[in-house]
């Protein structure tokens, strides 16, 4: 009978969890994968088993599993597991088969000692962007982010510039998950913030998130859609308040990040 098609439009980037290709134990060992936050480097299966709602005899199993395949690590002395250095070879061949990394990073390096602050490439997964490339100006002094770290998806530039390239109907449903992950007294002002950045995309081209991940940081950010309307990264330039003002933003670093999306679109062909 052959394989069920799945229908793919532009952006789906739900998970199809009802359709019947999905291999749920698949889903669960990913999940696992996923507890395992930056800097955070050994959790048992109770502590697994409590964040992702699975339970424990399911968390050992699949631990073992992992671990057996170099996923995960076992260690006696801890009675944990850390992550294993398979899952660092995954990542690097990511960022290897990527041609957008190693295009963008001497443009992005540019705006940064341009601006005297940093630029970021980052990709969407699920409620967090996790960065793919970092560019500081010489000058900076703040704590280096590397790739593979997650930032917020509701208060980051990187994040609302995801959001703000969304078509409606899915920019709604995305809306509804990150209520989910608030505070409910935060929600009305996070979700505000989120509607005015894509109504500054709309009509700017890109989006600001002013002081709302940290409160002394402004940065602005712009997705890049793929040419098959499948894909989303995004690139943002963020600095101290002091350095990267609003009107700086407005006037000079947004419309320069938005050329150098459309330079790397440009030489990319859109296929990333």
């Amino acid at each position: 009978m052959g394989n069920p098609k799945r229908q793919i439009g532009p952006f789906n980037f739900t998970s199809d969890e009802d359709h019947p290709q999905f291999v749920s134990a698949v889903a669960r060992g990913f999940s696992i994968l996923r507890c395992f936050d930056h800097g955070e480097q050994y959790l048992g299966n109770l502590e697994i088993a409590r964040r992702t709602g699975l339970p424990k005899p399911t968390v050992s199993r699949l631990t073992f599993t992992l671990s057996t395949l170099g996923y995960l690590s076992y260690s006696r002395a801890q009675e944990k597991y850390a992550l294993g250095t398979a899952v660092l070879s995954l990542g690097h061949a990511y960022l290897q088969c990527n041609p957008v990394v190693a295009i963008a990073r001497p443009l992005m390096q540019d705006l940064a000692e341009h601006s005297g602050a940093s630029v970021m490439l980052a990709a969407p997964d699920g409620m967090r962007m996790v960065l793919l490339a970092t560019c500081h100006a010489a000058a900076v002094q703040c704590q280096l982010r590397e790739a593979g770290l997650r930032v917020p998806h509701s208060t980051t530039a990187l994040g609302r510039a995801d959001l703000a390239a969304r078509p409606a109907e899915l920019f709604e449903r995305e809306l509804a998950e990150l209520r989910k992950d608030c505070q409910p007294a935060s929600w009305p002002r996070v979700r505000d913030s989120i509607l005015r950045a894509r109504q500054e995309y709309q009509q700017l081209g890109f989006c600001l998130s002013l002081g709302d991940w940290n409160p002394k940081f402004f940065a602005v950010g712009v997705p890049m859609v793929s040419a098959d309307g499948e894909r989303i990264l995004a690139f943002n330039c963020s600095g101290p308040l002091e350095v990267v003002t609003r009107e700086r933003l407005l006037q000079d670093l947004g419309p320069r990040l938005v050329a150098l999306r459309d330079q790397v679109h440009a030489i990319t062909g859109g296929r990333f």
